[in-house]
C-alpha cells in the first residue's frame, strides 16, 4: 500500500442542501433563495450551506432549517409536531464540477412542513421566497412575470426533482402526508395535500373512505371546524401508523 500523500488530494468541502416543501394556496411549493454572492450570484437556489468543523450532517441540516424557516426538526419516526418539520436525508451529490469553487460534496435533505410564513433570507442569500415546484422545475428557475428565468444554481434542479419524487412516493405508503397538515386537520385538507403533491384531482368520497378506513392513519379528535366554509367538518390528527396498509396509490395520469 502506498503511503498517504495529502498533496495528492485537492481542497474538499461538504455542504448540506435543503429541499423544503410545503403546500401553499393548494400548490406544492419549495423554498428558494436568491444568491447574493458568487458563484451564481443573482440566481435562485435551494437553501443550504457548508458543514462546520464541529457538527455532523444531521446537525448542519437542522441548523440550516432553523436559520431559513425558524422551524425545528423532529424525529422522522414520530408524528409531526406543532412548530416542527419532518427532516430526512435525501441523497448525496458529488460530481467534481458541481461547484466551481472547489470539490464540494452535498448531502441533501428533505424537509416537509405545514403551510409556512414568508421566509427570511440568511447567510449568502439576497432574498428568499416560496415558489411553486412546477415553476422551479419546468420553467428553468423562478423570475417575475415576463422575466426570463435562469436555471437553478449548481445542480439544484436535480436535487429538487429528487426531493419532490421522494415526497410523492413516500405519501403512497407512509403517513408522511400529515407532515404537511397542522396538528388537527380535516379529511378535505389532507386530500388537498395529496392533490398538491401528486398534481392530480382526487374523488372526495373515495379518498375519505380510503383514509378513514386505513388502520392507524387518522384519529378523530372529537372536534369540528368550519374554517373551510360550509357544514362543520370532523377534525383528525395523525395516528400512530408510519406505514399504510393498504397504501394510497397514485392515480395513473
Amino acid at each position: 500500500m502506498s503511503p498517504y500523500d495529502p498533496s495528492a488530494f485537492p481542497p474538499f468541502a461538504v455542504t448540506v442542501d435543503l429541499v423544503v416543501l410545503t403546500v401553499r394556496r393548494h400548490a406544492l411549493c419549495a423554498l428558494a433563495v436568491r444568491r447574493g454572492e458568487p458563484p451564481f450570484q443573482g440566481r435562485w437556489a435551494l437553501p443550504g450551506g457548508f458543514v462546520r468543523a464541529d457538527e455532523g450532517l444531521s446537525g448542519a441540516a437542522a441548523r440550516e432549517l432553523v436559520e431559513e424557516t425558524g422551524l425545528c426538526a423532529h424525529d422522522p419516526d414520530s408524528p409531526v409536531q406543532a412548530n416542527g418539520a419532518h427532516l430526512e436525508q435525501l441523497a448525496t451529490y458529488g460530481d467534481p464540477k458541481r461547484d466551481p469553487r472547489m470539490r464540494v460534496v452535498s448531502v441533501a435533505h428533505l424537509a416537509l412542513a405545514p403551510d409556512l410564513p414568508a421566509p427570511r433570507p440568511g447567510g449568502d442569500a439576497h432574498s428568499a421566497r416560496w415558489a411553486p415546484v412546477e415553476a422551479l422545475l419546468h420553467q428553468g428557475g423562478y423570475g417575475r412575470e415576463g422575466e426570463q428565468a435562469a436555471p437553478l444554481a449548481f445542480d439544484h434542479a436535480q436535487i429538487l426533482s429528487d426531493g419532490v419524487e421522494r415526497a410523492r412516493s413516500k405519501i403512497e405508503y407512509s403517513s408522511l402526508a400529515t407532515a404537511f397538515c397542522p396538528p388537527e386537520f380535516t379529511v378535505g385538507e389532507l386530500r388537498r395535500v395529496y392533490e398538491a403533491v401528486w398534481g392530480v384531482a382526487l374523488d372526495p368520497r373515495n379518498f375519505h373512505r380510503k383514509v378513514t378506513g386505513t388502520p392507524g392513519f387518522l384519529v378523530p379528535t372529537g372536534g369540528t371546524t368550519t374554517r373551510q366554509g360550509g357544514r362543520p367538518a370532523q377534525l383528525f390528527r395523525a395516528g400512530g401508523a408510519t406505514l399504510l396498509n393498504p397504501p394510497m396509490l397514485r392515480p395513473d395520469v
